[in-house]
């Protein structure tokens, strides 16, 4: 029995019972256990038939393995417990074997069978464990079922799943670096993954594999911007430093760039006003060197995701962003991380030890950035010795003309400290802005001065040393110093100070004649007990004295190179001998005798007093390197700027945008089905749709997401989802249309109706005498056939063409659309119609060069080119607020009708038409109780005390949407029902055409850069390559102006908002082919993006 308690000391027991952790375990060891008997009751537990008695096992042995004690022999029965059916007992399971997996790989091996088994179970949670355990047995043996095990966890339904197979991979790496081929296959694959999950560890996988294949990341990479904001805060700070080192491969330098944009251009202008008469290629040169400088949209993309991440609560990503900021951005926008840095500094100790490291660099380079955040590097006395001397970097870096005495007295303060370190660091701060600033260079030597009767030793000693350096600028002006200082040597004892003091007084011996001789008689008498720097100084001093004044010195000189000869440091010596042969001339001395004065009497330079953090920008920012101004293990070099941008081609997704569209076809298939079929029995679908524009299009992208993607992702949805906010009500209106047309006993074509069955539209054209008119039906005919899908406006609904062939149509054939009027037609739009438009002057809507340019686009003459923008309601988009089924007879429908609202120019004009279908008369028909959301505002139209059965009123409404797409809801009452409606704008409704000049647009849009240029590139259709389709299909997407334009291949647009007048430039460029450019300048970033997908949309119809 006396083994046992040895036994149990060994294994961590204890041979007290009074200490209650050990009390009730029976796993412990206690003192009268056998070897043999220790873990009997956990295995007996463990092999019980009761899952409550596995899970309280499985608890102990983990906590035993949390107290550092060996249940290595437990093995053999926790194992068997692999296929228990109980989640919580197979997690604790696995957790005990990733423990033991490593130690015990012989145990380990015998249970592959087992975690292969658990790679097929169906808890996604009990993969990923059995996953985990398999790649921490370190065998190489098993190289190959781990190999297959990630292979297949990679292409599995669960993202947790492939997650622990990315984290999977560099385990493997490091085992078999052999592998790196398939698992770079792998990793490929999961780079592609679209879930915010699986991103983050994938990256960090691709960096610690294969960091050098950036080609790789080329088509994820407007994936991996957009999922940023999304991925966990430890995935982000992967994701960021790996696209700083991508960027900084695939762009230009926007910095660089602007630099040599401005030289080129001011020698272009300044030479092209000298020379008037330079022949034309001379112009087209000079034209070629002024080319701004335009950032590749996706490095544009890169720092507007990124940009919201400085308000993390996690201070890594904030570091993160900051680098990437100050390593890619604009010089003009590396200012927004100033503010989120100083944020951090509220942070604890530590994070301000890194934070002000990467801010003393950044300092050096962009002192401006911080100048404003001044008082926030300002020293408290609770800060750590190393933040205080941060600070003081960062303080000394920041100090310019301006606020260098408010930093100075900061300083007077720092001084009476009683941490001497920082005493020291703040005095040689002192010497650094007297060194930058001249102005204060005399201030601060006169501060320093007044130091050296500071009783503390070290003050005086480190005040010597920097005024030293500053004396070194003007000598002559301040011998009383250099007096001053001669005089301190009988008392400051610290060997750098006195060298300091004596190297001053040789080098300028000639301007204190009668000291300095004394000063070496006096270090004569102490020069064996002084330290070998003050000795050597002494020597210097000698030397230079015998050289200036040798008849004072002479033998005083003699002396000291005598004691020196015989000193014990051998540099000592050496200094001694090469000295007396130099200045003493023998008749064995050479040549050098001669230039002995020149050699220690020369010019020297002033020392150039620099941050220790000058050169650190080298390192990547926020990385360990830069923290220790030494490559670590592991870095990456920061890649240098490209001269020549890459193509940015490689970056370009292709397959996506075509399965997107069919997914938007599926979706509108799969939307409208139900739609007819249960659209009769229901009573209200147009509310609840009215109401929740977005819950349509949020559960089709869902279905279609689903549908096309085994993996479960989720980022489809998001891409889809994205531009489905502000379109879902055109969605919801197209989808009710082929309803009406299903459903109407009899369809009238009304005169530029949108969605009329064609073939009566084409026969009434013909009747007409219409038939020159091919083109427009052509496009009439295709977007109706064709899925109208999301787009902001219809091709026939827009500017010009549609304007005046409704306008034709209403002169030339009125009898014949109001030939029934029993029956009822929502189609019919002509009875929505009360009276003709007016016609607006062109002086006040239309330039006079636009109505040149839209001449050719009317079917009459010009005199009806005014109306163009001011259609009437058949001549726009018709949008339907309530269905008759769900208004139980009533039907509304609205367009927008692009005149100015006459109640209030911020306001967006609405035309309203309401339908009475019912045999009775439908009375009090008005808005009540309107919830707009914060900001809008809702203008309501006059009460409609009578509407007769088969009578239609139409009547206008304003409303303020602030700029914004979402939907402004009412109630639409009668006398009898209320009804829940909303109105829900394309963003090319929320603004007004400006007419401008073509230098006034270029002046503007100078102004409008960074990011509020938002840049796109697409092909036209063959059918829409003409200017007369170009301009046509771009006004119908948006409510814009035509601007005049010098270049054939260009066409620019502008617009402002109606609410906040904010401007919106439109500039369309044709490349070669069919390829082209559109641009959209506007501040409103969100307005400019929105608005460049429904141009895009029109333009592809």
């Amino acid at each position: 029995m006396a083994a046992s308690p040895a036994y149990g000391e060994e294994k961590g027991g204890s041979s007290s019972l009074g200490e209650p952790e050990y009390g009730h375990d029976p796993a412990s060891g206690g003192i009268f256990s056998s070897d043999y008997k220790r873990h009997d009751d956990l295995k007996e537990m463990l092999d019980s038939n009761k899952d409550s008695l596995k899970l309280e096992a499985m608890k102990r042995i983990v906590a035993m393995i949390a107290r550092g004690k060996n249940a290595s022999d437990l093995f053999p029965a926790v194992v068997k417990n692999v296929a228990c059916k109980n989640i919580e007992v197979k997690k604790l399971v696995y957790v005990y074997l990733v423990r033991y997996a490593e130690e015990q790989q012989d145990l380990a091996l015998l249970s592959i069978s087992t975690f292969q088994r658990g790679l097929k179970d169906p808890n996604q949670l009990i993969r990923a464990s059995a996953l985990r355990v398999l790649s921490s047995i370190r065998v190489p043996i098993i190289v190959p079922i781990m190999m297959l095990a990630i292979k297949e966890a990679a292409s599995d339904m669960s993202p947790y799943v492939r997650k622990t197979a990315a984290h999977a991979i560099p385990k493997l790496y490091s085992l078999d670096s052999d592998q790196k081929d398939q698992l770079i296959e792998v990793i490929e694959k999961l780079l592609a993954d679209k879930t915010t999950l699986v991103a983050g560890s994938v990256v960090m996988a691709f960096e610690e594999v294969c960091p050098e294949r950036i080609d790789l990341i080329h088509k994820n990479y407007r994936k991996l911007c957009n999922l940023l904001i999304d991925v966990e805060e430890w995935g982000q700070v992967v994701i960021i430093n790996m696209l700083t080192r991508y960027a900084r491969t695939q762009f230009l330098s926007p910095n660089q760039n602007e630099s040599l944009l401005e030289e080129s251009t001011e020698k272009a202008f300044y030479g092209s006003e000298e020379e008037d008469a330079k022949d034309a290629k001379a112009e087209a040169a000079s034209m070629a060197k002024r080319k701004p400088y335009v950032m590749d949209p996706d490095h544009r993309l890169l720092l507007r995701n990124t940009k919201p991440l400085l308000q993390s609560r996690n201070a890594a990503v904030v570091m993160a962003v900051a680098q990437l900021y100050f390593h890619l951005a604009p010089k003009a926008e590396v200012g927004v991380i100033a503010k989120a840095l100083v944020r951090l500094l509220r942070s604890h100790s530590e994070v301000q030890y890194v934070v002000l490291q990467n801010v003393a660099t950044m300092s050096i380079k962009r002192r401006g950035m911080f100048e404003p955040y001044l008082k926030s590097f300002y020293i408290r006395s609770t800060d750590p010795t190393q933040i205080k001397i941060l600070k003081l970097e960062v303080l000394t870096n920041l100090a310019n003309e301006t606020n260098i005495s408010t930093i100075l007295r900061e300083f007077q303060t720092y001084i009476r400290s009683m941490d001497k370190d920082f005493v020291a660091a703040t005095i040689q701060a002192i010497g650094r802005c007297a060194t930058n600033i001249g102005k204060v260079r005399d201030t601060c030597l006169n501060g320093l001065v007044q130091l050296l009767s500071n009783r503390d030793e070290l003050v005086v000693a480190e005040s010597v040393v920097v005024i030293k350096k500053l004396l070194q600028m003007q000598p002559a002006q301040h011998s009383e110093i250099i007096k001053h200082m001669a005089k301190l040597t009988d008392n400051i004892q610290v060997p750098m100070a006195r060298a300091s003091i004596l190297w001053l007084i040789g080098e300028y011996c000639e301007h204190v004649p009668k000291i300095a001789p004394d000063v070496l008689r006096k270090m004569a008498k102490s020069f064996t007990n002084e330290e070998d720097i003050v000795k050597l100084q002494v020597i210097n001093l000698a030397a230079k004295l015998y050289l200036t004044n040798s008849k004072q010195s002479k033998l005083l000189t003699q002396y000291v190179l005598n004691l020196a000869k015989y000193d014990q440091n051998y540099d000592i010596r050496d200094r001694a001998r090469f000295i007396r042969q130099l200045i003493v001339p023998t008749e064995k001395s050479g040549a050098l005798n001669k230039y002995a004065k020149k050699l220690f009497l020369a010019q020297k330079p002033a020392p150039i007093l620099e941050s220790s953090f000058k050169d650190r920008d080298h390192f990547q920012l926020g990385s360990l390197s830069h923290l220790l101004n030494a490559k670590a293990v592991g870095y990456q070099e920061l890649p240098d700027w490209p001269d020549e941008a890459p193509d940015p081609s490689v970056r370009n997704v292709e397959v996506p945008e075509w399965t997107k569209c069919t997914s938007r076809e599926k979706r509108k298939e799969k939307v409208e089905k139900p739609f007819y079929s249960d659209s009769e029995g229901e009573s209200g679908p147009t509310e609840s749709a009215d109401s929740e524009p977005e819950s349509v299009s949020e559960e089709s992208s869902s279905s279609s997401s689903s549908s096309n993607s085994s993996s479960g992702s989720e980022e489809e949805e998001e891409e889809e989802e994205e531009g489905s906010g502000e379109q879902s009500e055109d969605k919801e209106e197209e989808e009710k249309r082929p309803k009406r047309k299903e459903k109407e006993s009899s369809q009238k074509a009304a005169p530029g109706s949108v969605g009329s069955p064609s073939e009566e539209e084409e026969e009434e054209e013909k009747g007409a005498k219409k038939a020159k008119k091919k083109p427009p039906q052509g496009r009439k005919g295709r977007a109706e056939t064709s899925s109208e899908e999301a787009s902001a406006s219809e091709s026939s609904s827009s500017g010009s063409d549609s304007g005046s062939e409704a306008e034709a149509k209403r002169r030339k054939a009125p009898p014949s659309n109001r030939a029934g009027p029993k029956e009822i037609s929502l189609l019919d739009l002509d009875d929505f119609t009360p009276a003709p438009p007016q016609p607006i002057p062109s002086s006040s809507v239309v330039s006079t060069s636009l109505v040149t340019d839209l001449e050719g686009l009317t079917l009459t003459d010009t005199s009806l080119a005014p109306t163009l923008l001011s259609p009437a309601f058949g001549a726009v988009r018709t949008y339907e607020l309530l269905h008759r089924m769900a208004g139980e007879g009533l039907s509304v429908e609205y367009c927008f009708s692009r005149r100015p609202f006459p109640g209030d120019p911020h306001m967006v004009a609405v035309q309203i038409q309401i339908s009475n279908n019912t045999d009775a008369e439908v009375k009090n028909l008005r808005v009540s109780e309107p919830k707009p959301l914060s900001g809008m505002r809702i203008q309501e139209f006059p009460e409609i005390e009578h509407l007769a059965p088969g009578d239609t009123a139409s009547v206008v409404m304003g409303i303020d949407f602030c700029d914004s797409t979402q939907a402004a809801n009412f109630q639409l009452c009668t006398h009898t029902r209320h009804f829940y409606v909303s109105i829900q704008p394309p963003v090319g409704e929320l603004m007004a055409p400006v007419f401008m000049s073509e230098n006034e647009f270029k002046k503007e849009q100078g102004k409008l850069t960074g990011m509020s240029e938002i840049t796109e590139k697409l092909t036209l259709p063959e059918k829409c390559q003409s200017d007369h389709a170009i301009v046509q299909q771009v006004t119908s997407a948006a409510n814009v102006g035509r601007v005049p334009c010098g270049a054939d291949n260009e066409y620019r647009f502008a617009a402002k908002t109606v609410t906040s007048g904010s401007l919106v430039l439109i500039t369309l460029e044709q490349r070669e082919g069919a390829a082209a450019q559109l641009t959209v300048n506007s501040e409103k970033m969100v307005i400019g993006t929105m608005l460049v997908k429904d141009i895009i949309q029109a333009l592809a119809q």
